[in-house]
């Protein structure tokens, strides 16, 4: 702080005043450790295991010391001479008013302007020789990532008014069903419900699928701008990655390898780690994300893509989605990630499409989506295209141009044949499918991504619960519901509402 500016803030006061003043600034760092010793004591007390008490610690004391570093840099200003008074600039975004959210044209013009805006001010494209490298899992055009810093009401227009509100209730429901370690817990989430509300939830998970349903809570928030550093939800992202830091093994595979399809719990987690790197370049979570890149490129089949295990030779499409994403976040994040991972996944997706109408099999060339033993008859694979919808975003994160691809153009054909519907009877209910057609149609833009919009707007909006404990999350219906559960379905819809915040347009479309 200048000279100039010490005297205009205090000018007037007594020494005791401006000693008062500062006193009452400096207890905050004081108030953060002994918070978190009476945490650690508590923790102590509550586990019979002091390696993992102290393992916790350890991260949750990192990152509080991180916090307050950067605190401590921001608060050192650069001396200036005579400080020159600042223009006060009214943020488009903040001005409360109906937006019509079906509009699109209208309000994704105004998105891309307060975006592009952003990103000249706030980063620089992470590799200037590509549209494609610029804009990641989670960024904006410009500067990877860049958009999202400081939080979601900048973007808040993009969605409208009931959109982001209904964002905001599943983002409260996945924090107060957070458990006290910091995951998300599959088939025990409801005991952190509030009995004073009513009946505690239902719709268990598989218990083997914490990590997976974990990173997908996270990417919710981060999704909004909430990270451990900013928002109103830091404690509960700042527990949420500690906890999955810890479930990385010294390989790099987040989660244990006990479930056959292991991979989707890494891939999920991994992408989880990556994006919260790339949006606080929190040194803490560079070495887990690089980590966990690393163990996704130790899995992929020479010259094909990832399945089950571990380069055995296998491959489906849809762990080939999950992991593409996650490299594509710790490429927009500043990571080493070899082109070689995107080049082989697009080589077996091509493999994997009918040419003759673009759609995309899961191990089969243009197969249907694949279902569970017994679910085939109550969620028909004839009522989802979400095989295709993976390809369609693996193909535009790989370097196709949806404008001028013809597989994008056939893929975005087939999707607007089977939009979204709750349908329940006619087992149309495919959160799966609509989290990831909804990113891939957004890539597509146009009236296809308006079409597709429009119906996925009303099959999550109309559909979300808001009765006691159940308020602000999804009934876990669909073919894979009973995997997942109850927060599976509340974040993957929570993450449809949220493409405007997470996607930027990989070459500019509309």
């Amino acid at each position: 702080m200048s000279y100039e500016m010490y005297r205009q803030q205090f000018e007037g006061d007594s020494f005791n005043d401006i000693l008062v003043d500062q006193l009452r600034r400096a207890p905050w760092i004081l108030v953060s450790f002994a918070l978190h010793a009476l945490i650690f004591i508590l923790v102590w007390w509550l586990t019979n295991d002091p390696k993992d008490i102290q393992s916790l610690a350890d991260t949750e004391v990192a990152l509080d010391e991180e916090i307050i570093d950067e605190e401590e840099e921001e608060e050192e200003e650069p001396e200036e001479e005579e400080p020159e008074p600042e223009e006060l600039i009214e943020d488009p975004v903040e001005v409360d008013e109906e937006v019509d959210e079906h509009d699109e044209d209208e309000t994704n013009e105004e998105y891309e302007e307060i975006r592009g805006e952003e990103d000249q001010i706030n980063d620089k494209p992470m590799d200037a020789s590509s549209n494609n490298d610029a804009i990641g899992l989670g960024g904006g055009a410009g500067g990877a990532f860049g958009g999202r810093r400081g939080g979601r009401r900048r973007l808040r227009k993009g969605r409208g008014k009931r959109g982001q509100a209904v964002v905001d209730r599943g983002l409260e429901w996945l924090s107060l069903h957070q458990s006290k370690d910091g995951s998300w817990d599959c088939d025990e989430f409801a005991k952190n419900g509030d009995p004073a509300k009513g009946a505690l939830c239902d719709g268990k998970g598989g218990p083997l699928y914490d990590v997976g349903v974990s990173g997908l809570a996270l990417l919710a928030f981060l999704g909004a701008g909430e990270t451990h550093k900013a928002g109103d939800y830091r404690a509960t992202v700042r527990k949420g990655l500690s906890w999955l830091k810890e479930q990385q093994d010294s390989e790099g595979c987040f989660g244990p390898r006990t479930v056959n399809n292991f991979t989707y719990n890494h891939a999920i987690g991994a992408l989880a780690m990556c994006e919260a790197y790339a949006i606080t370049k929190a040194p803490l979570f560079k070495r887990a994300a690089e980590k966990g890149i690393e163990f996704i490129v130790a899995c992929q089949n020479p010259y094909k893509a990832w399945r089950y295990g571990e380069a055995d030779g296998d491959n489906d499409t849809s762990v080939t989605g999950w992991m593409v994403m996650a490299l594509k976040s710790g490429k927009a994040g500043g990571l080493a990630v070899d082109p070689k991972g995107f080049e082989w996944a697009l080589s077996f997706i091509e493999d994997m499409t009918d040419e003759e109408n673009g759609r995309t099999g899961y191990n089969s060339p243009g197969g249907l989506p694949v279902r569970e033993k017994g679910k085939i008859e109550e969620f028909p694979s004839s009522e989802s295209e979400s095989l295709t919808a993976v390809a369609m975003l693996v193909r535009v994160f790989a370097g196709q141009n949806p404008e001028e691809h013809p597989m994008v153009k056939l893929g975005s054909d087939l999707l607007l044949e089977k939009l979204p519907l709750w349908d329940e009877s006619r087992g149309s209910i495919d959160m799966y499918y609509w989290y990831y057609g909804t990113l891939a149609m957004f890539q597509v833009g146009g009236s296809a991504w308006t079409e597709w919009n429009k119906k996925m707007e009303e099959a999550v909006i109309e559909t979300q619960r808001d009765d006691g404990n159940f308020s602000g999350s999804w009934n876990p219906i669909g073919a894979w519901g009973e995997n997942g559960g109850r927060v599976y379905a509340t974040a993957l819809q929570t993450l449809c509402l949220e493409v405007y915040y997470r996607y930027g347009k990989v070459f500019g479309t509309r």
